[in-house]
């Protein structure tokens, strides 16, 4: 129960759905516990009439049926003086008729009033359990985007889609009927024991016998329950993870022909959470027959108990009614204990999946909250970074400035550093060692929303939402300053209008998953129209032309030279033709800077930069040449 304690304060926010929740189920149940006093009166009222009946004598009826008459009298406020002399007022058949009349009328009505205040239980407490898995599921994610990127090296999608999913549909069953029918069992059994005991105490004491034998197999099998719930929820995540991976590279899935691959691996997991279902539902199968059992033991009690006690005089015929109907009202209640503590247990390791991932600090955190005013000047200062999951040492004290509204272009072989520079600016990770500064601050200290929204960033690996294209275009901006001029200016500098226009619904067209509908080409040119229809005070390209050809590239460089005037940028790219044009250029190789300088003075050096460009224009020679 350590890991509900999260869920105390929605509890506390949602207190008068609880409280009057709670007021529901003992107003429903007081109706409820007035029902079998209707059926030992009617059965006494039978019985009675009967023995007097067969006696022959109804001229005291008046006293034959002292408790019956009496019963309806306080009912209806009736002086008992009503029913006296009753020959010359009816026959002993009608009056029984209009007694079980009056007796059935009351009972629909204390039906009725259980079922109204039943409905506004429901209301109440299930309705809170909803809002409060909204609320949760809000708070999930809100803390999942506050999270660095390293978190998100460390866990698969899946398994962050399970947590919010799943788990919380688990702890929304605690905070729901759990609760529900804990407080209806507490209720209950309070008013149905206390009616019990005011009849016979002898006889509620042997009907209750079994109860305490309940009570202790729930110890020992939610335990069990726990643990295999936990090893469930496990599997369920990784049940996800396998299937979302898989639809997400259903191209290459194809490609390689490895659907049966895949199939016998999501067999194999299926199966496997297959078993662990099973063992978990073998221990809750035995609670309901458990229970049924015990509380059919109680019945079977009732009626020998009852029935003796009836032959000596102790009770009536109709206690023994009432005693079965209350053991029955609590046949349910004593029955969902085995389900909630399920319920609960299930709820507990949900929620304990779920706490890992809520107290998991992130990384990267805003500093303040004053908007700073960001203008684009960027200096590295013997700035090093190792990766913290897997040790390895991206950059090693790297020196650089890029002044305000210039252009750095860095060029390297795969693995050189280039993008964990664009991260380190875009603070998705601290650096490790040295100082990176903006604006001659160090990015620490700055806004962290002022910092991002100040960067247009083009990344390497492009990704575009199940969307339609100008939704796409105009996401790092807000809703009221998307318009279709900015949108068409940014997609035409893009070089992408002329395939967006070709589609039928043109910017309305809807991408599907990771813009599975375009090119790789087109993708990354969507990608910067979006990073350039914000119009950012920095610039970063990362390596975002590796999919169109020299040509086309052409045509981008020429437009985002227009752009990029008064601009601080960042052109990330293992080709010359990118680079070329930049202010300055730094060649990286295994997380050092190795050449520094303009193009021409990097050619000059017949270095590293020289010869990448001499190996980058032969391959043209011979694209050509074929």
């Amino acid at each position: 129960m350590r890991a509900l304690a999260h869920l105390n304060k929605y509890l506390w926010n949602y207190k008068w759905h609880l409280v009057f929740g709670g007021i529901f189920i003992i107003l429903s149940n007081l109706f409820g516990i007035y029902a079998p006093v209707l059926i030992r009166e009617a059965f006494n009222l039978v019985t009675e009439s009967m023995e007097t009946y067969r006696s022959g004598s109804i001229s005291d009826y008046s006293i034959s049926l002292p408790e019956s008459v009496a019963f309806v009298n306080n009912v209806l406020g009736n002086s008992n003086q009503e029913f006296n002399n009753i020959n010359e007022k009816e026959t002993l058949v009608s009056l029984i008729t209009r007694l079980a009349l009056i007796l059935a009328l009351i009972y629909l009505f204390v039906s009725i009033m259980k079922g109204v205040f039943l409905f506004f239980t429901r209301q109440s407490i299930i309705v809170m359990s909803r809002l409060i898995e909204f609320d949760l599921k809000n708070e999930i994610f809100d803390h999942y985007q506050k999270l660095s990127l390293a978190f998100y090296r460390r866990n698969n999608t899946g398994d962050l889609m399970n947590r919010i999913s799943e788990d919380v549909t688990q702890v929304r069953m605690y905070l729901g009927p759990a609760i529900m029918y804990t407080i209806n069992l507490v209720v209950l059994a309070f008013l149905a024991i206390g009616a019990m005991l005011r009849v016979n105490v002898e006889l509620t004491l042997y009907v209750l016998l079994p109860l305490p034998l309940l009570s202790i197999s729930i110890y020992y099998v939610s335990k069990i329950i726990n643990q295999r719930s936990e090893r469930v929820q496990r599997q369920q995540s990784k049940l996800s993870t396998l299937t979302q991976e898989a639809f997400s590279g259903i191209r290459v899935l194809k490609a390689y022909n490895r659907q049966n691959f895949i199939q016998k691996d999501f067999t194999r997991e299926c199966n496997t959470y297959k078993v662990l279902s099973l063992s978990q539902v073998k221990v809750d199968a035995l609670f309901m027959p458990a229970i049924i059992l015990l509380i059919g033991l109680s019945t079977i009690i009732t009626i020998y108990v009852g029935g003796i006690k009836a032959i000596e005089g102790e009770i009536t015929i109709g206690n023994i009614a009432e005693f079965v109907i209350y053991v029955n009202m609590l046949t349910w209640p004593f029955a969902s204990v085995g389900w909630v503590t399920s319920l609960v247990q299930r709820a507990a390791a949900s929620q304990e999946r779920i706490n890992e991932f809520l107290h998991t600090e992130p990384e990267i955190t805003n500093p303040k909250t004053d908007q700073d005013d960001i203008s684009g000047k960027v200096e590295f200062n013997n700035v090093s970074f190792t990766y913290p999951d897997s040790g390895i040492e991206a950059i090693k004290k790297i020196s650089f400035e890029i002044p305000k509204g210039s252009t750095l272009a860095i060029i390297g072989r795969t693995g050189s550093g280039k993008s964990t520079i664009a991260n380190l600016i875009c603070r998705n990770f601290d650096v490790t060692g040295g100082r990176l500064l903006i604006d001659d601050k160090p990015i620490e200290s700055l806004n962290l929303d002022s910092l991002r929204g100040s960067i247009g960033y083009v990344p390497q690996d492009v990704f575009l939402f199940n969307d339609s294209i100008a939704n796409n275009i105009g996401f790092g901006l807000e809703p009221d300053q998307i318009t279709e001029a900015i949108l068409h200016k940014a997609a035409e500098m893009a070089y992408v209008k002329h395939n967006i226009n070709e589609f039928p619904k043109k910017f309305e067209t809807i991408l599907g998953e990771r813009g599975i509908n375009l090119s790789g080409g087109q993708k990354q040119r969507v990608s910067i129209a979006r990073a350039i229809a914000r119009k950012p005070d920095i610039l970063i390209f990362d390596d975002c032309l590796s999919a169109v050809d020299t040509e086309t590239e052409e045509v981008i460089l020429g437009n985002l030279r227009k752009i990029m005037e008064g601009k601080t940028t960042l052109l990330i790219s293992h080709r010359v033709s990118t680079v070329k044009l930049a202010d300055q250029i730094i060649v990286l190789d295994h997380g050092k800077v190795v050449e520094k300088g303009s193009h021409e003075e990097l050619l000059a050096l017949d270095g590293e930069y020289s010869d990448l460009y001499q190996k980058q224009l032969l391959e043209e020679k011979k694209a050509v040449d074929s």
